[in-house]
């Protein structure tokens, strides 16, 4: 197995790690030790993961090779706060993968992908449940097409090696883990979200560009104008009248003037 191992910074943070050849969905685990009574801070990493999911129920399996992995985290914060922490994935692993691929490369499309190139190179999906006592389990799953990237699926996708870059899947985890202390320390459960976003901005996809934004049988069309002060994509209509979106699938450019 190649395993991974933590970092300095995740190490002096008191981040723990647990590793799996095969598992069939990390965020499950997750979820499943935070009920147990786990007290969080640990990332569960696969080599394998064969039932995973994305957003909205959508099956997402990770073949060897590519990367799988979720973090728990246990807090005392409310919901609103808790929507806010994949900002904390989506520039964590932004930022690991800069030091790899020349920045200008990657963005970050809301409301939680990575694209490369403009094809998404990475999911992240949140998932929260309220435990007793007040406390909040949040747990984070990130997918990263390392060396394969999934066909037959209605945006592009791109991977690593796909883009010339010779990484091994434990690589990435390794950088991903330590760029998230940091991130997440400036994120402070939610008080430090207005420089969260400030970043975030900084490397968004499609900002200022004709976007679509479908759910379920609603869509809302117009431009990308910014991201909120509470993470809305804020979208402005041709007759200027602006609305904040919180959940959806987002289209840029000319499919954003194709999609219903």
């Amino acid at each position: 197995m190649d395993q991974p191992a933590l970092g300095a910074k995740a190490r002096a943070a008191g981040i723990r790690l647990e590793c799996f050849r095969t598992i069939g969905s990390t965020n499950t685990e997750a979820m499943e030790r935070a009920r147990a009574g786990d007290p969080g801070r640990v990332w569960f990493y696969a080599e394998e993961q064969t039932a995973g999911r994305g957003r909205r129920g959508r099956s997402w399996s990770t073949p060897t090779g590519n990367m799988a992995a979720s973090y728990l985290r246990i807090l005392e914060i409310g919901p609103q706060a808790a929507a806010t922490y994949s900002f904390v994935a989506g520039l964590a692993l932004h930022e690991a993968l800069s030091g790899l691929l020349a920045g200008s490369r990657l963005a970050l499309k809301w409301p939680n992908d990575l694209l490369l190139d403009g094809a998404k190179l990475s999911g992240i999906l949140l998932e929260a449940e309220q435990l007793g006592g007040g406390r909040m389990a949040l747990v984070v799953g990130i997918g990263v097409n390392v060396l394969s990237a999934p066909e037959g699926l209605p945006y592009p996708t791109a991977s690593l090696a796909g883009a010339g870059l010779a990484v091994p899947a434990a690589q990435v985890f390794e950088r991903l883990a330590e760029a998230w202390v940091e991130i997440e320390a400036l994120w402070d459960e939610g008080r430090g979200l207005p420089a969260i976003l400030s970043l975030w901005r900084q490397r968004a996809a499609g900002l200022g560009a004709p976007v679509s934004v479908t759910l379920g049988s609603q869509t809302v069309s117009g431009r990308f104008e910014d991201i909120d002060a509470e993470g809305r994509l804020v979208v402005v209509a041709a007759d200027g009248r602006r609305q904040a979106v919180t959940a959806g699938e987002v289209h840029f450019g000319a499919a954003a003037t194709a999609a219903p």
